[in-house]
C-alpha cells in the first residue's frame, strides 16, 4: 500500500505508523469504574467501510496525518495533514 504524504510525496506503507481512529473518544470521569476504563482503553468499533484514521509518517517528516480509508478495499480517498484539517473544520464551525 502507498500513502500520498502531503510534504513527502506518494510514500511506502512501511514508512507509516498507523495511530488509530481519528474519532475522539471520551475519557471516563476518575471516578468511573475499572468496567468504564476497561472499556475506553481496548473496546473500539471495528468499522466496515470508509473510515478517518491518524498516521504518523515516522520515517520521514514526522507529520501527522489524516487519512480517509476504505477498511474494506484498503483504497485511500484521500491525505491531508491533521493540523490543516483541524483548522479547516474549526474554520467551518465558526
Amino acid at each position: 500500500m502507498r500513502i500520498i504524504c502531503p510534504i513527502c510525496g506518494e510514500r511506502d506503507l512501511r514508512e507509516f505508523h498507523y495511530e488509530g481512529s481519528s474519532k475522539l473518544i471520551d475519557r471516563p470521569d476518575a471516578g468511573a469504574g475499572l468496567a468504564a476504563f476497561h472499556e475506553y482503553v481496548y473496546i473500539r468499533d471495528n468499522i466496515a467501510g470508509i473510515n478517518e484514521e491518524l498516521w504518523s509518517h515516522e520515517y520521514g517528516c514526522r507529520g501527522w496525518l489524516l487519512v480517509s480509508r476504505d477498511t474494506n478495499t484498503h483504497e485511500i480517498m484521500s491525505t491531508e495533514l491533521a493540523r490543516d484539517a483541524k483548522f479547516k473544520r474549526s474554520e467551518n464551525e465558526t
